[in-house]
C-alpha cells in the first residue's frame, strides 16, 4: 500500500507540535497509522504482531515561504493637550 502525504518542517514554528507535521495532500488531515495498518490487515477482530516498513521518497520540494515585511508609513498626528481647547 502506497500513501502520499505532505511533510512540513519548520524549526522556527511558534509551537513545538507545529515544527513537524504530516498531512494528507487532499484532505489536510493528519494520518492515523493505526487505522492504515488495520486496513492492511483486513479489519478483522484480533490481536496482531505486525512489522511496519516505512520507505520515504521525496517526490517534490516546495520552496520555503518566508513572510515578507511590508513597510508601513504612518502620518504624524499632533495632539492638543490643553483641556480648555477640547470640545465635548
Amino acid at each position: 500500500m502506497t500513501k502520499h502525504y505532505i511533510l512540513s518542517i519548520n524549526p522556527n514554528a511558534q509551537y513545538e507540535w507545529e515544527q513537524c507535521s504530516l498531512r494528507d495532500p487532499i484532505t489536510s488531515i493528519q494520518p492515523d497509522f493505526a487505522d492504515l495498518i488495520a486496513q492492511a490487515v483486513g479489519d478483522e477482530t484480533g490481536t496482531y504482531l505486525v512489522a511496519v516498513n516505512i520507505e520515504v521518497k521525496v517526490l517534490e520540494k516546495a520552496p520555503s515561504s518566508q513572510p515578507q515585511r511590508v513597510p508601513v508609513e504612518v502620518a504624524a498626528v499632533s495632539v492638543n493637550s490643553q483641556p480648555s481647547e477640547m470640545v465635548a
